[in-house]
């Protein structure tokens, strides 16, 4: 029964995705919202899975991908996320999750993106003044999650963004809500996420531009904000191997809606593969990665990683450490 609904449901995704019913409507919204590293997944194991990930989001990257996925788990849990992202672009990630006790949990994160300085260009130095400029970006997060039956669990996160472009800066707070629920047939769960709502953001600051011209008005844009639902459950396991699959539709504010798919294999909760598949996402398909849980004396040390391939661009390379606390 259970390979059976596993086949259907990758039926299904397939006639999705070549029959078009979730064509590129919503393409013309590209470019329309701000805060963009937002949208960049945090940990290798999710990142492997083709980001369909909030209805699995059992451990600390929970912080980014569903905050009441916060009480999943039972360990006090610390992680530490790097992405080689495209263009020698840098993204890091470090977040804690402290349970006080079976239904109440915490948790705090931090997010960086960096990138190389960069030559300042006019309109008549077009190879450089001379003069370097730096952007970054810098999220600042706080999450709280309630199981609130042994079925349903809530969790919220308040985030604190900041945006850095040479002497211009953006600033602003957004809120992410998310649930999930064991539906009680076997493995099989369902969750609903909500990231990055808040208001609309403008740039502070003033440019001296060419002519000794000043600009200190800017045009405000929307956050990247997306909503998710997913399901995910077991449709193989024993006491040394399971397998998760997970599907996942996106609908983000600034492109069409898109799904994603993935699936993880565990060998005595020891050794991962896990693969994903994006439809409908220009650029981006398919990930791939894996995973080991080393044996060390006093704690458990999760170690992932994850290759994301674009058509284009390249690929991204994440590699995350979860430690137990």
């Amino acid at each position: 029964m259970k390979f059976k609904l596993a086949a259907i449901i990758f039926i299904a995704v397939s006639t999705i995705s070549n029959a078009q019913l979730f064509p590129v409507l919503g393409g013309q919204r590209a470019g329309i919202s701000t805060a963009q590293f937002l949208k960049i997944g945090v940990g290798g194991r999710a990142s492997a899975m083709g980001e369909a990930f909030v209805a699995v989001a059992n451990d600390a990257s929970a912080l980014y991908w569903n905050p009441a996925g916060l009480v999943q788990f039972s360990e006090n849990q610390i992680i530490i996320s790097h992405n080689k992202w495209l263009v020698d672009i840098n993204h890091d990630f470090l977040g804690a999750v402290y349970h006080f006790d079976q239904t109440n949990s915490v948790g705090v994160a931090l997010t960086y993106l960096s990138m190389p300085k960069m030559k300042v260009t006019t309109e008549f130095a077009p190879f450089g003044t001379g003069e370097y400029f730096s952007v970054s970006d810098l999220g600042i997060a706080v999450s709280y999650a309630r199981k609130m039956t042994e079925q349903f669990s809530f969790g919220g996160t308040i985030r604190y963004i900041e945006e850095t472009l040479d002497k211009v800066k953006m600033r602003g707070v957004m809120v992410d809500l998310g649930t999930y629920y064991w539906t009680g047939l076997g493995s099989t769960r369902f969750a609903v996420a909500v990231s990055n709502f808040g208001n609309q953001l403008a740039p502070d600051g003033d440019v001296v531009l060419v002519g000794k011209r000043e600009k200190s008005e800017w045009q405000s844009f929307s956050p990247p904000t997306v909503f998710r639902i997913g399901f995910a459950f077991e449709p193989y396991q024993t006491d040394d191997n399971y397998i998760t699959t997970s599907i996942q539709l996106n609908h983000p504010n600034d492109n069409s809606e898109n799904i994603s798919v993935g699936a993880e294999y565990a060998w005595k909760n020891l050794f991962f593969i896990r693969g994903g598949y994006k439809f409908n996402v220009e650029e981006q398909n398919y990930s791939f990665g894996i995973g080991v849980n080393p044996p060390i004396g006093f704690t458990v040390l999760k170690v992932d990683y994850a290759f994301s391939n674009f058509e284009r661009l390249g690929s991204a390379h994440r590699f995350s450490l979860i430690l137990d606390l």
